[in-house]
């Protein structure tokens, strides 16, 4: 091959490289997704039919998940859920601190939540002259004896976006950014590939 030609093949096969290899790990993960889903719940059906049914037991589980989801959008099903963490899900020992913080996680980054998120920010760390991207989540007042100093803390995403740091910072310390929250977290998940080539920021 001529130089041209391999580097041009070259170029193409890693295109494609980056297409196929996050097609090919979702359909993976949803497929074993489907066995184990469909493993727990097909002996059921089994019984109940007499006979394998391939998918029912995924297929359950999905509208499940979604009444679930129903239920717990509304009014009621909200304080439904609410008992039984208070009197079930928090009664027990080890489940307790699992779920809690399972459950805080998950809500993080949940559209439906608008508090743990406030903002998308820029701060000079972990050292100076060089910025990271992190999420402004609450405000605070330090005291030093007759002495206050109030205080943001920022969670700085240091391994993807599941894993990071919460960093207090002065308010002056904290660039604001114009891009909204959900599109933060895009940004973080791309590795930065998605960020604006114009960031408009703001103290």
């Amino acid at each position: 091959m001529e130089p041209s030609i391999k580097l041009t093949f070259k170029r193409k096969f890693i295109a494609g490289l980056i297409v196929t290899i996050p097609v090919a790990i979702s359909i993976f993960i949803f497929i074993q997704l489907f066995k184990v889903v469909d493993g727990f719940l097909s002996p059921i059906y089994d019984y109940i039919f007499g006979r394998h049914i391939a998918g029912i037991g995924f297929l359950t589980a999905i509208i499940i998940v979604f009444v679930v989801g129903i239920i717990s959008t509304n009014v009621f099903g909200k304080k439904l859920l609410a008992q039984l963490e208070k009197f079930l899900f928090l009664k027990i020992p080890l489940f307790k601190s699992l779920y809690s913080s399972l459950k805080q996680l998950i809500d993080a980054f949940s559209p439906e939540n608008q508090t743990s998120f406030q903002k998308f920010v820029i701060v000079e760390y972990p050292r100076k002259g060089s910025f990271a991207f992190g999420f402004q989540t609450k405000q605070c007042i330090l005291k030093e004896g007759n002495n206050e100093k109030n205080l943001i803390a920022v969670y700085i995403p240091t391994n993807n976006l599941y894993l990071g740091e919460v960093v207090l910072f002065e308010p002056d310390a904290i660039i604001h950014t114009d891009i909204p929250v959900q599109q933060g977290i895009k940004i973080i998940l791309s590795g930065g590939i998605t960020s604006p080539e114009i960031i408009r920021g703001g103290k």
